[in-house]
């Protein structure tokens, strides 16, 4: 064979290898776009299905404190009228019973700054709840009283929207900005207060 008749048997080769090497490393390339593609999508699912899981948490622990904080007005207002109504006791140790429930899930899944909130209110609940039984009971403690229960109440409303905020705010829920009044100028820079709701 001659040196010319070489050489272009070595271009050929090396032609035929640089064209497979070229489709392999295309091949890989795709495959590794794909897995990195499907890793990504994944990703995004998990978090999905994460954070509809924590608003769903949230939704059960805001109907489950709700539901106690309403059986315990309930339970203030019976005592007041000086009857005895056990389906009102009952149903008030049924939504007890579902917030203890509820918050016992709620402490391995919520953040720890939303958790301090829901224990705060879980734990006035709780206070007020007592207070209450005492008091059905025919056996207060010093300073029991159903005006005590009241304002206790009364706070705890205001604590569930606080607690109601600290859950949308982690869900990354923007508080809706009041309609402006009409008599008043609008300034489009100026912050505009929460409704509070």
């Amino acid at each position: 064979m001659d040196i010319g008749g070489a050489d272009a048997l070595v271009v050929a080769v090396v032609g035929v290898l640089g064209t497979l090497l070229s489709a392999l490393l295309t091949q890989r390339a795709a495959d590794h776009s794909r897995r990195r593609e499907h890793e990504r999508a994944e990703r995004a699912r998990t978090r999905a299905r994460e954070a509809e899981e924590r608003r769903a948490g949230y939704v059960a622990l805001n109907t489950a404190s709700r539901q106690y904080l309403a059986a315990l007005t309930d339970q203030v207002h019976t005592l007041l009228r000086g009857e005895d109504a056990p389906t009102v006791r009952q149903r008030l140790t049924e939504a007890r019973d579902v917030h203890r429930d509820v918050y016992a899930e709620a402490q391995m899944r919520l953040p720890d700054t939303v958790l301090d909130l829901a224990g705060e209110v879980t734990h006035a609940l709780g206070t007020v709840y007592g207070r209450l039984r005492r008091l059905d009971d025919g056996d207060p403690r010093p300073g029991d009283s159903l005006d005590v229960a009241r304002a206790e109440i009364d706070t705890l409303w205001e604590r569930l929207r606080v607690l109601r905020r600290g859950m949308r705010s982690d869900l990354g829920v923007v508080p809706d900005r009041p309609a402006p009044d009409a008599a008043d100028p609008v300034d489009p820079v100026a912050p505009r207060a929460s409704s509070g709701r």
